[in-house]
């Protein structure tokens, strides 16, 4: 077992590409998203009737190393702070597993 944080953002759509990049430049090694988001937050309830993909929500889930927390912090609340976003950090666990070859 290997620690990892684990990022959790909620966003729109339009800032996707901004807060990609901040995570490739933070060192962040993948990331997955997921596109078309709807629930009810502190923030309110978020609907998914909307005809435009472009005011839709998305969820950006990525994992990485400790050490690279600062960073990521730093440059995702400058991007988070000026165009909105949601964001969570925690504490998990890699684990390690021998690959299958067949």
């Amino acid at each position: 077992m290997q620690p990892m944080k684990r990022i959790e953002i909620f966003a729109n759509y339009v800032e996707l590409g901004k807060i990609l990049e901040v995570l490739e430049q933070a060192g962040v090694p993948g990331h997955t998203v997921i596109k078309n988001v709807a629930g009810k937050g502190t923030r309110g309830k978020v609907t998914d009737d909307l005809a435009m993909t472009l005011l839709d929500n998305i969820y950006i889930i990525a994992f990485f190393p400790p050490e690279k927390l600062p960073l990521v912090e730093v440059n995702l609340t400058a991007v988070l702070n000026k165009f909105g976003g949601t964001c969570f950090i925690s504490d998990a666990m890699e684990m390690q597993t021998t690959k299958c070859v067949g």
